[in-house]
């Protein structure tokens, strides 16, 4: 029998960027043009930010301030963490108080669109690149983090690089007027009012200065963008000066990540995975993370390693998960349990694809994937948004 493979739908971009959509008729357009334009005005006027602004001082006075007082956050390092912050209204995803969220008709999700572009040869050989001229310099903290962690340093490398250029993504954001501002008016106010009281608790057990919380536009802290929770849970103090800092310090940085990865399940001596041919008998049913089998099973089934390369002795007993990103139009994989370690930093598939693509290239050089990737369409926010409803509608 033969089984056709309808593409995935899987995140092609991090998790949060979003991508503009086909062209509109030009009402359409004009409309949507018109709308934001008094939407930008209602949030730009004086009037209307100074009123949230004093909505914002008496939300942090009269719900914040408790919480974080039970939490152990004292009044000193409370009324420094928001000293002069206001709301900074040119974040996306905002509500203004006492409105309801809208979902932008033609606004895509980029975790829905094609593989393709995101491994364009620029992107990926940036990163390659990248962690090969500074591959030398860290040898020493690559080992040793390696030898404690059991993560190989081409795989930090590579995380290292795709989330913030190896430190060279500038971190302009006061990370308590990020978090502060979308715990007070964001889509997601809950996930953000937990990652903010995270941000003061990291100040008041004097793991970093106010002035060092410095963060993306999505609260993400330091060069492993890692949100207040997972600095927490997971940032360590590798070059023992006493701080952990994972701003400025390289061997902090790449241990932190380690750290991460083991937390999650990494398994020391195993890769992320192997690109495949999957013969059009196999069916795209078997994919995903809750049918693995022994890789030997798979190779029974007649996948193969491209280029003709066997899969490893100590493999062929090890658990594998068929991954077919795009379906039968593009490359497919034979992952392993640590793909989805990986994916654990990034709920993506293509991101943990990236980087285990990106580490295979640091260690062995720059060769590309054997299959290419086709075009596969892509859906909007509202549609996703819609089928989500109907499936909750549903007791999904």
């Amino acid at each position: 029998m033969i089984f056709a493979c309808p593409p995935r739908l899987v995140p092609s971009t991090p998790l949060g960027r979003t991508e503009g959509g086909a062209k509109e008729r030009k009402p359409l357009r004009l409309a949507l043009f018109s709308f934001f334009a008094v939407l930008l005005s209602v949030f730009s006027t004086p009037a209307s930010a100074a009123k949230i602004d004093d909505q914002f001082r008496a939300w942090l006075q009269n719900d914040l301030w408790p919480q974080a007082k039970a939490k152990g956050i004292s009044k000193t390092t409370f009324d420094a963490a928001f000293d002069g912050i206001k709301p900074n209204l040119k974040l996306p995803d905002l509500v203004k108080p006492g409105e309801k969220a809208a979902t932008p008709q033609k606004q895509h999700q980029a975790e829905f669109g094609s593989p393709g572009a995101y491994f364009a040869e620029k992107t990926v050989r940036a990163v390659t690149a990248g962690a090969r001229a500074r591959e030398a310099a860290n040898a020493r903290t690559l080992a040793a983090i390696e030898k404690r962690y059991g993560v190989p340093g081409e795989v930090l490398l590579a995380i290292w690089g795709r989330e913030t250029g190896f430190g060279a993504a500038k971190m302009p954001y006061d990370a308590f007027e990020v978090l502060g501002t979308k715990a007070f008016m964001s889509t997601r106010k809950d996930f953000f009012r937990t990652e903010l009281l995270a941000a003061l608790e990291i100040v008041e057990r004097g793991l970093a200065p106010v002035g060092a919380m410095k963060s993306s536009w999505a609260g993400a802290l330091g060069q492993p963008q890692f949100m207040p929770t997972s600095f927490l849970k997971h940032a360590v103090d590798f070059d023992g000066d006493g701080r952990v800092d994972i701003w400025n310090s390289t061997p902090d940085v790449l241990a932190s990540i380690a750290n991460y990865l083991v937390h999650y399940g990494w398994v020391k001596g195993r890769g992320w995975g192997f690109e495949v041919t999957v013969p059009e008998s196999v069916s795209c049913s078997l994919e995903g993370p809750d049918q693995g089998k022994k890789i030997s099973q798979w190779a029974d089934m007649g996948i193969k390693r491209v280029g003709g390369k066997p899969f490893p002795v100590s493999e062929l007993k090890a658990e594998g998960f068929l991954l077919m990103p795009a379906g039968r139009s593009g490359p497919a994989f034979v992952a392993t349990p640590n793909f989805y370690v990986l994916k654990q930093y990034n709920t993506s598939d293509l991101y943990a694809l990236f980087i285990g693509h990106g580490a295979d290239r640091i260690a062995h050089g720059d060769q590309n994937f054997a299959g290419s990737w086709g075009a596969i369409g892509g859906l909007h926010r509202s549609d996703i948004a819609a089928l989500q409803r109907a499936l909750e509608a549903k007791g999904y």
